[in-house]
């Protein structure tokens, strides 16, 4: 079944001119209306593809563009050019456009008719030169759209196409997000720090600081009605410890966890937040660092940074937005390595804050010690993550601009029991190899805290930087020390010369 949110849809807009007479136009009006209807029924394509007009004149552009903008459930606008649309016509609308926006360089026929070709048919379609055309403008006005080229029954340009529309819902989400930080940053730590006002005026998104007291006044609202449901959800969801049960010596620390996960819960709620940070060095008025709370809230949806980290709190809810319905996201760290010759792994976890949405099996819920923070052992799921194709994202602040990286991964499973490691995890081969990759995400500054995850993919995240204009950088099955250097020093240059970056 095609997965939608219906309250935002993608305008498709084509492009043409007069010069053609009427019929043409209205086969191009004909043919708009029959490729935007093949898009819009596509489960590869997970939004509303809404037909929008053939436009032909600059005035109609720059109208359709300033719709656009000013259409709330207006998401981002494909480009066809159907036919010839001289690109000078183009340039008020484009630099109006608030919107992203797709250049989906196709035509109507998939195949060129040998037999009976003419030049009818060539005035008509005319994609193949006047989708130039639009590419000059667009790079001229230094206004580089996401580009898909295939025919629209192609199941390839329409993955794209459905991977642009997840990366424009990230954006989405990014522009409403508000990240809640209780407590501050975890102290001395470098890479969680950055500057809030140059993060809001690039992505959009707030970040503000509350003492944990706040917090804890909501917390300590929570009605032991509202406890005894969610401890009943438990119950449900989770395979629960002997001494956590109603029986069990540690009840009232699952009740207080789940008291806790409530409290957060109504807080983000009251002022419309869909991610917060925490720090085990900020817990006063808390009983335990909450684990289970913060799980449980990853799992739908929210974004999580441990140690006040609201980058990785805020990229971690924009790829759940991108990835909804794909697979799972996760909070995670880069914990330890096993380095057998034969074949290098990554071990990947957190204290206790690891998102069941990546879950091989049904977790486990246990209370055992935690050697940080001072506070009472910590309630928390245990399980291990499903095998497969993954990857790790970061956003670094590095007070010149904003950079993406990103290293493609493969979870695996594990190869023996970890009696002793009460923590949810994730074991993975870092592409191309764990030296080449750490080699490169150290050369590049990339953070110990990143967003795993098993359905959001590279082009995603990469259409995503550049709808930003941040700087993307990948790590995958290709890549090189020696390469990644140099990119690393292009982009050095590029952004002190060029116009992206900080604001």
């Amino acid at each position: 079944m095609k997965r939608s949110d219906k309250s935002e849809t993608i305008w498709f807009v084509t492009g043409s001119q007069h010069l053609y007479g009427e019929e043409t136009l209205r086969t191009v009006a004909a043919d708009a209306k029959r490729v935007a209807e093949a898009l819009d029924s596509s489960n590869l394509i997970p939004a509303e593809v809404t037909v929008g007009p053939v436009v032909t004149t600059p005035e109609a552009i720059t109208n359709v563009c300033r719709d656009a903008n000013s259409d709330r459930s207006c998401a981002g606008v494909i480009f066809w050019m159907h036919t010839f649309s001289p690109a000078k016509m183009w340039i008020q609308g484009l630099l109006t456009l608030e919107k992203p926006f797709l250049h989906f360089h196709t035509q109507s026929n998939r195949d060129i008719p040998w037999d009976s070709i003419d030049m009818d048919f060539m005035n008509l379609n005319q994609s193949a030169h006047g989708g130039r055309e639009f590419g000059f403008i667009t790079s001229r006005l230094q206004r580089r759209p996401t580009i898909v080229v295939g025919h629209w029954s192609d199941s390839r340009a329409l993955r794209e196409i459905g991977e642009w529309t997840r990366a424009v819902r990230g954006l989405t989400a990014t522009r409403s997000l508000k990240v809640a930080r209780f407590g501050d940053n975890m102290r001395q730590v470098a890479v969680t720090e950055g500057d809030k006002v140059a993060a809001q005026a690039r992505f959009g998104y707030q970040v503000n600081g509350y003492g944990v007291g706040d917090l804890v006044e909501v917390v300590n609202e929570v009605s032991e009605t509202e406890v005894d449901a969610t401890v009943s959800e438990y119950e449900e969801m989770y395979e629960v410890a002997a001494e956590l049960r109603a029986d069990g010596p540690r009840r009232e620390s699952l009740r207080a966890e789940a008291r806790t996960e409530g409290g957060i819960r109504r807080f983000l709620e009251n002022d419309g937040y869909s991610a917060f940070t925490t720090t085990f060095e900020d817990l006063h008025g808390l009983p335990q660092l909450p684990g289970l709370s913060v799980q449980r809230l990853m799992s739908q949806g929210y974004g999580f940074g441990a140690e006040g980290d609201w980058k990785t709190a805020a990229l971690i809810r924009v790829m759940k937005a991108m990835g909804d319905g794909l697979g799972g996201t996760s909070f995670m760290e880069d914990y330890t390595y096993h380095m057998d010759p034969s074949g290098n792994l990554v071990l990947g976890a957190h204290m206790l804050e690891v998102c069941p949405s990546i879950a091989l099996g049904k977790p486990t819920l246990e209370i055992h010690p935690l050697s940080i923070g001072g506070k009472a052992d910590p309630v928390r799921l245990v399980f291990g993550a499903q095998p497969g194709p993954a990857l790790n994202a970061t956003i670094v602040d590095l007070g010149s601009r904003f950079r993406m990286i990103v290293n493609e991964v493969h979870a695996v499973s594990q190869p023996a029991d970890l009696p002793r490691l009460p923590v949810a995890r994730v074991l993975w081969e870092a592409h191309p190899t764990l030296p080449v990759a750490a080699t490169c995400w150290i050369l590049a500054g990339g953070a110990h805290h990143t967003g795993f995850s098993t359905g959001v993919t590279t082009n995603m995240l990469e259409m995503y930087a550049e709808m930003l204009g941040i700087e993307f950088l990948l790590i995958d099955a290709t890549t090189t020390v020696r390469a990644f250097k140099k990119e690393l020093r292009w982009n050095e240059a590029a952004y002190h010369v060029g116009s992206a970056g900080r604001f």
